[in-house]
């Protein structure tokens, strides 16, 4: 049997090529898989920088907006106590007697008595005619007022903390 040498070599040359040009494509297409990977590391880590800023940024807004809250509601609970002392300390005025609410009267309704005013201390004023309320009925008036008065100012701390949370 005689072997084709030549056959045989062309065989080797044809099988030695295509391993040098497999062997060349894997080395190509693994520097580009290599760049790419690299490139979309890059990507991702940049993604993740700007959501952990956008994060830092919003929880730095939350923390702004809850220190401006407690400083408003501290405000609305001094004013809140300050109204409610004023007003505890107006009916304990009214309750002793040392304070007396009166109203002005229309000086025709008067029935044409004439009263006066009460005395001040150069003379007798005739301005204004005036009538004391009961200081039963004065109390009530003043809890009605105090009422009032607390409902305004809860109203005002809402209207603030409705406008930091939409600011």
């Amino acid at each position: 049997m005689v072997v084709p040498w030549r056959a045989i070599g062309a065989a080797a040359l044809v099988l030695l090529g295509a391993g040098s040009a497999w062997q060349f494509q894997n080395w190509r297409y693994g520097g580009q898989l290599a760049e790419q990977a690299r490139l979309h590391t890059e990507t991702l880590n940049q993604l993740t920088m700007a959501a952990a800023t956008a994060q830092q940024a919003e929880q730095d807004r939350r923390l702004a907006l809850e220190q401006r809250l407690a400083t408003s509601d501290k405000t609305h609970t001094e004013k809140m106590t300050n109204a409610q002392k004023e007003q505890a300390l107006l009916r304990d005025r009214l309750a002793t007697s040392d304070l007396r609410l009166s109203v002005l009267l229309d000086a025709g309704s008067t029935g044409g008595c004439s009263v006066p005013a009460t005395a001040g201390a150069g003379g007798v004023d005739h301005a204004a005619v005036r009538a004391r309320l009961d200081p039963a009925h004065a109390q009530r008036i003043v809890a009605i007022t105090a009422e009032g008065d607390r409902g305004l100012i809860a109203l005002q701390a809402c209207q603030v903390y409705i406008r930091m949370i939409n600011h």
